[in-house]
């Protein structure tokens, strides 16, 4: 694209395919804002690969006000030509807006979709939070929830693990059992202690596709602690100093961790559950209020952490502290994509330098 589109964008949609009978490749979308005044091009969303000669949608999040322009970089596939069509861009301001508290607020990390067409990148949508389910590895990619004081409430811990019947039919459905005797712990991902409100919220986080093998030294450790200061920004009749709602999305990624059982594992269940080497966390803490993505600015306190899946590890969760663009380098995912670029590229850039014990009242 040699010229700038007045009305910024909010959303761009292009339909993509192979070319006749070429080899796949892959592509990504570049933009560039006017209001620079420079020659500086940021990759949008993540990279996308065409692999059927039959036209597919791929969105992306932009919002840039102001004049934009766009370009479409292929990065894979040599010779092999791409078909783009139908390149619709959204006018800045115009795309709908997120609905408040929602799950996915901030964005859909990578793109998932509920079609069983993509087993590795399969959204699933729980009223107490929503996930991207990778079936071949048995585990989420990464699970994302707003969580605010309606949220907590006096429900006891259910602690009854089990298989998730919302899963497709035919995927194989990991078990309480599982991870018997592997020296992991059936380590959640949106804690149960963050949905105590009643207890059918509660048991939903006991499902499998909610679980990862985690190091006990990990998961009771610093991953324990944090979720708990992650709790503290609510108010409540023990906290009333609490004066905040959070989005939180966390997952894992790589392949192999050290349990209690010693030396490195790489998979359970005979192969079919990966056993991460990392695990990650962002939490952005907002005051209590409405319009949450649009209240969300450079100054917001976003919390991120990289944690290696091992028993030996520092304990104090402070010291795992990185950014959100160093999270996404080793995912490949888009984090925050909701918000307007700017602000992302503020906080996505900065370690957290807040406090890391739970405040006592």
């Amino acid at each position: 694209m040699e010229f700038f589109v007045p009305n910024g964008a909010a959303t761009v949609t292009v339909q993509h395919a192979i070319y006749g009978t070429d080899a796949s490749s892959s592509w990504e979308l570049w933009a560039q804002a006017q209001s620079c005044n420079c020659n500086k091009w940021t990759k949008v969303g993540n990279t996308v690969f065409t692999t059927s000669s039959t036209l597919q949608a791929a969105a992306f999040n932009v919002n840039i006000a102001g004049n934009v322009k766009f370009e479409i970089r292929k990065t894979s596939g040599g010779p092999s030509q791409l078909n783009i069509d139908d390149f619709a861009i959204t006018d800045f301001g115009v795309a709908q807006p997120s609905i408040d508290n929602d799950h996915l607020a901030l964005g859909n990390p990578s793109g998932a979709v509920t079609d069983v067409s993509f087993p590795s990148n399969y959204l699933m949508v729980k009223p107490q939070y929503k996930l991207s389910y990778n079936r071949d590895q048995g585990k989420p990619n990464w699970v994302s929830w707003h969580l605010d004081a309606s949220d907590r409430g006096t429900a006891p811990r259910v602690d009854v693990f089990g298989p998730d019947p919302t899963l497709p039919e035919g995927w194989y459905q990991v078990q309480a059992t599982s991870y018997t005797g592997s020296g992991f712990d059936r380590g959640h991902n949106c804690p149960s202690a963050d949905r105590t409100s009643s207890p059918q919220d509660n048991a939903a986080t006991f499902f499998m596709t909610n679980m990862m093998p985690q190091a006990p030294g990990n998961n009771q450790g610093p991953w324990a602690d944090l979720e708990e200061y992650s709790r503290s920004f609510l108010p409540s009749a023990t906290n009333p100093a609490g004066n905040s709602e959070v989005y939180i999305i966390c997952g894992s990624y790589g392949v192999g961790g050290t349990g209690s059982n010693g030396g490195v594992t790489n998979t359970l269940d005979q192969g079919r559950i990966t056993v991460p080497n990392r695990t990650w966390k962002v939490i952005v803490v907002i005051p209590v209020g409405d319009n949450d993505v649009a209240r969300i600015s450079a100054s917001t306190r976003v919390i991120a952490v990289d944690m290696p899946n091992t028993q030996t590890l520092n304990t104090n969760w402070g010291t795992h502290r990185t950014t959100v663009d160093a999270i996404e380098a080793a995912t490949g995912y888009d984090l925050l994509s909701a918000l307007p670029m700017e602000v992302q590229t503020a906080i996505e850039s900065k370690v957290d330098t807040g406090p890391v014990a739970v405040p006592t009242n």
